[in-house]
């Protein structure tokens, strides 16, 4: 108990200071995932917005790879990337193995169906009503798939938080095309596995605790975005 106490203290020590270490790490985390997010948002949010006004039985297909792949496994995901990115790989030449690029790569296999499979849900929900009222009083198609975005934004920004918090907390696939290395590929999920075996438990604290206030800055945005949501 004291030791968990010692780490805990060691931890808050750590994190008050800015350790340049601990630092390094959680910039390097956000700088990936927020990557990651700001591509699946790019990818998703007008491929589900468009699967969300198209009739369900046209994209019935569509619907149930996307639904599939919102579940993909972390592992899968990153061996997917890594076999795509490895020197025996159509993306071999590229030297992107073991980067923050694969990790992002990895991020958006990941993130980029549940933006796009909420996208869809939200747009459903009520943007079939607005698509009807924008087209009754002449808007153009492009004006109308604006119209429909705007009403639905909340359904959208939540989303894309759900895949921010997704690829964050991610482990299993940044560590298969990362690799952990340290001031290279090393975010705060793989620096955790790392340090926690090493039996560095302050730092494997710390992180943890940054992490959980980054998910209660996540859960918070969501619970906002469904309090507003008409």
């Amino acid at each position: 108990m004291s030791k968990l106490l010692e780490g805990i203290l060691e931890a808050f020590r750590l994190i008050i200071t800015l350790d340049p270490y601990l630092m390094q790490i959680v910039r390097l985390s956000l700088q990936v995932s927020g990557t990651a997010i700001i591509l699946s948002t790019l990818l998703g949010v007008p491929l589900g917005t468009w699967l969300g006004m198209c009739e369900e039985r046209k994209t019935r297909l569509i619907n149930k790879i996307i639904y599939t792949l919102m579940g993909l496994p972390p592992v899968v995901a990153g061996l997917l990337i890594y076999l795509l990115l490895s020197r025996q790989g159509p993306l071999g030449v590229l030297g992107l193995l073991y980067t923050p690029v694969a990790m992002v790569a990895a991020q958006v296999a990941l993130a980029s169906p549940i933006v796009t499979g909420l996208t869809m849900v939200g747009i459903r929900s009520r943007g079939r009503e607005v698509e009807e009222a924008a087209r009754t009083l002449g808007a153009s198609p492009l004006l109308t798939a604006w119209t429909v975005v705007r009403e639905c934004r909340f359904s959208i920004l939540g989303a894309v938080v759900t895949g921010f918090g997704r690829v964050v907390a991610e482990v299993g696939a940044v560590m298969i095309v990362g690799g952990n290395i340290e001031g290279r590929t090393r975010v705060m999920t793989t620096a955790i596995v790392l340090e926690t075996g090493k039996g560095h438990y302050e730092l494997a604290i710390g992180l943890g605790l940054i992490l959980l206030a980054i998910y209660f800055v996540i859960n918070s945005l969501l619970y906002h975005f469904q309090k507003e949501k008409p």
